[in-house]
């Protein structure tokens, strides 16, 4: 049986219908796995997707955009936006290729309604910065597809034994389901300034986000096969290509699980698992896991408002958890950012940027400052700059 204790250093306590953080916790609060809050405050309505999004409080920002193929009118697609910071620049890198224009809608109005994606002949392009708002020209990282019919999905930067190695899947197009799959890495190689095959992380593999190290000083992704399945992948410690599979949820007709994520709480051993849900509850799900991953508690829905879309979480070095999603339950817009404490229960939640589709977030931090990356109606490549200044003067008001 699942129960993780509350042996965090901070938690939440509702005190007459407000929310305060405590250091000291009665001995009998003791997180349930089966609770569905996720999203907590006397400002959160009882149908937390009523919340009026577009009145969020705006988090201060840079903005830059990397690459924008917007004026070609929906034949071109950039989505999967990923960052790490390596050799002390930032490195960005995304999915590049054909995009399937919407019969009845022009070419002129496509600038902020999304093309078919997913198709063949995707490749993987990547672009470098020293501040994270000026980029350099993007270039081709994968090259074209190994196999007529395919195509690459960008996955993630990984920064591993002193190496940067970027991962994409490859697909038989157009989506990701169906026979071919492969997760395949590419070295990049300083002195020659170029990326090289580096070899199949594993077959039949769609990671989420770049591998992460678990308490146990493994390795761990989530992942999904070619039928849509989710697991874990643990391992990557002997070999890029060393990992074992563990189920974490079933794609079926009870439940369309996609896109999941994980984090480690503050208490260094228990990890909450968060996921898209396909069945389009509006609300994303929640498990945990206090084994590294090997077995995971029954996945709930939580109360947390979501558009079905892909989000990223992340503890900050200020110690709270910041979680950067389209949290409107009827559309990509805006993009938002919640604040949580102890990774359980956010408390905050503010607008990055909005008025148009914006999705795919993913999120770094370097020198005190956020770098969210995120794609502009699957045709740019943009992002935003936040200082952890900003954000802790705002969660203190």
């Amino acid at each position: 049986m699942f129960r993780i204790e509350s042996v965090f250093t901070c938690v939440i306590v509702l005190l007459n219908g407000h929310v305060t953080w405590a250091d000291d916790v009665p001995p009998h609060l003791v997180t349930n796995p089966a609770s569905p809050v996720m999203l907590a405050g006397d400002w959160v309505p009882n149908d937390p997707g009523k919340i009026d999004f577009a009145q969020l409080p705006l988090v201060p920002s840079q903005h830059a955009v990397i690459s924008d193929v917007r004026d070609r009118g929906g034949d071109w697609v950039h989505q999967h936006a990923y960052l790490a910071f390596f050799d002390g620049k930032h490195w960005a890198m995304w999915s590049d290729g054909p995009g399937k224009r919407v019969a009845e809608v022009s070419p002129e109005r496509h600038r902020n309604i999304v093309p078919g994606h997913d198709q063949a002949g995707t490749r993987v392009s990547f672009a470098t910065s020293q501040d994270g708002l000026q980029w350099c020209k993007p270039a081709d990282l994968s090259g074209p597809p190994r196999i007529e019919g395919f195509g690459w999905i960008a996955r993630g930067l990984w920064v591993r034994d002193g190496e940067l190695l970027a991962l994409a899947s490859h697909f038989q197009a157009p989506g990701y389901p169906g026979k071919g799959l492969s997760l395949e890495a590419f070295r990049w190689n300083k002195a020659k300034r170029t990326w090289e095959a580096h070899g199949t992380v594993l077959d039949d593999s769609l990671n989420n986000f770049p591998p992460k190290q678990l308490p146990s000083g493994e390795y761990m992704m989530t992942r999904r096969d070619h039928l849509r399945q989710v697991s874990v992948m643990i391992g990557g410690v002997k070999s890029f290509n060393d990992w074992t599979i563990r189920p974490l949820a079933s794609y079926d007709g009870e439940g369309r699980p996609e896109e999941p994520y994980w984090y480690v709480l503050p208490d260094g051993k228990n990890i909450v698992g968060l996921i898209r849900d396909n069945g389009r509850s509006g609300c994303l799900l929640r498990t945990f896991s206090t084994d590294n991953g090997q077995t995971w508690s029954p996945i709930v829905k939580t109360n947390f408002p979501d558009a079905t879309s892909k989000f990223f979480a992340l503890r900050t070095s200020r110690g709270y958890f910041v979680l950067v999603s389209n949290a409107n339950p009827k559309r990509r817009d805006p993009l938002t950012l919640a604040v949580s404490r102890d990774g359980l229960v956010y408390t905050h939640l503010f607008k990055l940027i909005g008025d148009r589709h914006i999705d795919y977030p993913h999120v770094i931090e370097q020198d005190n400052q956020l770098l969210i990356a995120f794609s502009g109606a699957k045709q740019t490549m943009e992002v935003l700059k936040v200082s952890l200044d900003d954000l802790d003067a705002m969660i203190e008001e």
